[in-house]
């Protein structure tokens, strides 16, 4: 909630949000004013299933950086609002971070 307070995402600059798990990382675009998710992304997703060779934690989170961007590009989405969602940046949080940048998207 402390984090949510100071972090709202627009129908212009929609939050990206990510969310870490011991085995899997997610990452989600969503536009609160409405509650929708714009775009979504995770270790899970059948794309990224599809090349399914086993890989350490920060090579999935850069996968899965460009899988986010490339996705919120394809529905016109350039800027968005970082949510961290409490974590460090640091580590897989920072690998998915500078992949999404690389891919295109400004926070």
């Amino acid at each position: 909630m402390r984090v949510r307070k100071k972090i709202f995402g627009t129908p212009g600059r929609p939050r990206l949000n990510v969310y870490r798990s011991l085995r899997h990382i997610y990452a989600q675009v969503i536009d609160d004013t409405k509650g929708v998710t714009l775009a979504s992304a995770s270790s899970l997703s059948l794309e990224l299933k599809a090349g399914s060779q086993k890989k350490n934690n920060k090579e999935t989170a850069v996968l899965v950086g460009r899988l986010i961007a490339q996705k919120a590009r394809e529905k016109g989405l350039k800027k968005v609002v970082f949510d961290r969602g409490g974590y460090i940046f640091h580590g897989r949080i920072k690998a998915l971070a500078d992949a999404a940048r690389e891919g295109g998207m400004e926070f």
